[in-house]
């Protein structure tokens, strides 16, 4: 059985970039929303996956993902997931002996960027770099899933 244990944060500032940092395009979308779990399709640059994730709100959920054909999954977002798409840009960042994920949202979500931070168990103790901000974990607004429903360029 596959856990997730991760925090989010918003970030104070744009500290985390550097030359160095690349970031990878994601597009993704959901197949099921609601009840107890979502169903997520995702392109991450050239290889495609399927995702399923607990609904619960809280840092440690189920997770499984599997990979999948490139083109089933293209063809999945186009015809079958529901809209809009997640779009966005990952950057990995690597800051006080831990990796960050921090995704940069366009789209629907333009304006949006969380820092995402895995864990090996829900009291593991984390530095949070200078660039790190209010903790979200908690709150279902940015979780990608909710995304679709209530995109950030709808909250006032």
């Amino acid at each position: 059985m596959g856990v997730e244990i991760e925090r989010k944060f918003l970030l104070k500032n744009d500290h985390w970039r550097t030359d160095e940092i690349k970031g990878v395009p994601y597009r993704q979308g959901y197949l099921s929303e609601g009840g107890p779990g979502s169903v997520r399709i995702r392109i991450e640059g050239g290889k495609a996956n399927i995702n399923v994730k607990s609904a619960t709100l809280d840092m440690s959920r189920l997770e499984f993902e599997y990979p999948i054909p490139l083109a089933e999954a293209e063809q999945m977002l186009r015809d079958i997931c529901i809209k809009p798409l997640i779009e966005k840009t990952r950057y990995h960042v690597h800051a006080h002996g831990k990796l960050w994920e921090v995704d940069v949202f366009e789209g629907d979500n333009l304006g949006l960027i969380v820092a995402e931070v895995e864990l090996q168990s829900k009291d593991e103790p984390i530095d949070l770099p200078e660039w790190v901000a209010e903790e979200v974990t908690d709150d279902k607004r940015y979780y990608n899933v909710c995304l679709v429903d209530h995109p950030y360029k709808d909250w006032v």
